[in-house]
């Protein structure tokens, strides 16, 4: 790119970030803090992202707690979050977990993921603000609606909200499951494969599909093979290869270690692309058990994101995916959002709109978590 143009290209970026109501779609809507923009455009950079979230973690440590939960392949941790009022303590309140980028080329997940983390910890210590200057509190809600009709979208969401979630729930972010796919731009990590079951002694090729590497149903392929090998594949040189064995990455390790050792009420996994929302099964048409509370916490997730709301297997079916393994395994209401309309859009303002939209949906998980934790309780 000519000089001329790069800066064009930073005044532009400043103009859509640090202003203070950015134009998008649907109206005029809210903007997130502009430190959540990446240095060279609308993503972060692997290293941009630790940076950011050891620094949210060192300025907020009273509510976000940063932690490893593996090592990739190529050496890159995996990072995860916990954001609560007691965040080093395990108090029983209802937990909620959001995931970006089990695919490396569809980083709006992990932008998502950062964006929401950066807006809970920022927004904790808040008192109610007239975002807007109106005169009134808290009347626009992050919900893709102007709710009280001043041309403005989700302008005056509550702080007091995002408090009271932070106080009632313990909320876990994975912002980039694949890091070493998201460096390398590529839809699989970069692990060496050895042949499509292991035995090879030679390396034949890189890189397995995490979203294909979860262990539920895991042998359903040799029964019905000509239903899943379009989407899930067993040979070592196809890009949604799913792992010589369930969990043979460390990224699938790294989540199953998680979720194992918590009791997740709600997650979201995010992917590109689709306007979709998916729910359980993946790998039947069968509905599943919690047919009517997915069908009702969707619709009310569509309703801010104006999403279609679907079963999985209407995408396409699939075997090994996170959301089928974490309902199947744990009874975790598991959600997959295909973001947006392309796996990686290169304008600023789409990825601004798309997160910020969002973070709506996600107050909205948390919000379902703890209702179902007092039902529970």
């Amino acid at each position: 790119m000519k000089p001329l143009f790069k800066i064009i290209a930073v005044c532009c970026l400043a103009v859509l970030f640090l202003g203070p109501i950015a134009t998008a779609q649907k109206g005029s809507q809210a903007t997130i803090p502009a430190t959540t923009i990446a240095p060279s455009g609308p993503y972060h950079t692997y290293e941009n992202m630790t940076t950011m979230l050891q620094g949210l973690a060192t300025n907020h440590s009273d509510i976000m707690e940063l932690y490893s939960i593996g090592t990739t392949y190529e050496g890159r941790t995996i990072w995860a979050v916990k954001i609560s009022d007691n965040v080093h303590e395990e108090e029983g309140e209802p937990q909620v977990l959001f995931m970006g980028v089990h695919h490396g080329n569809e980083k709006p997940g992990a932008e998502v993921c950062l964006r929401f983390i950066q807006y809970l910890v920022e927004t904790y210590h808040m008192p109610d603000t007239d975002n807007d200057h109106d005169g009134k509190l808290n009347e626009d809600p992050i919900d893709g609606v102007d709710n009280d009709h001043d041309g403005l979208i989700d302008e005056d969401p509550s702080e007091s909200y995002v408090r009271s979630l932070i106080n009632d729930t313990e909320i876990f972010v994975i912002p980039m499951v694949n890091p070493d796919g998201y460096a390398a731009d590529q839809r699989e990590n970069k692990e060496p494969n050895h042949g499509s079951f292991g035995l090879n002694p030679f390396v034949t090729s890189y890189g397995v599909d995490i979203n294909r590497n979860y262990g539920y149903k895991w042998f359903r392929i040799f029964l019905t093979p000509q239903l899943y090998l379009g989407s899930t594949g067993i040979r070592d040189y196809s890009t949604v290869y799913r792992g010589p064995h369930p969990f043979s990455t460390a990224e699938a390790q790294a989540v199953r270690s998680l979720v194992d050792s918590h009791n997740i009420s709600i997650a979201i996994s995010y992917h590109t692309y689709g306007q979709e929302i998916l729910y359980p099964w993946g790998y039947t048409r069968l509905p599943p058990r919690d047919i009517t509370t997915f069908r009702s916490i969707g619709k009310n997730i569509s309703h801010i994101d104006s999403y279609v709301l679907s079963q999985s297997i209407g995408l396409y079916p699939t075997l090994g995916d996170a959301c089928d393994w974490m309902y199947g395994e744990h009874g975790i209401m598991a959600y997959t959002i295909e973001l947006g309309t392309s796996f990686e859009p290169t304008n600023s303002q789409v990825v601004h709109d798309l997160c910020w939209l969002h973070i709506g949906v996600n107050l909205y998980v948390c919000d379902c978590a703890r209702t179902m934790g007092h039902q529970l309780g």
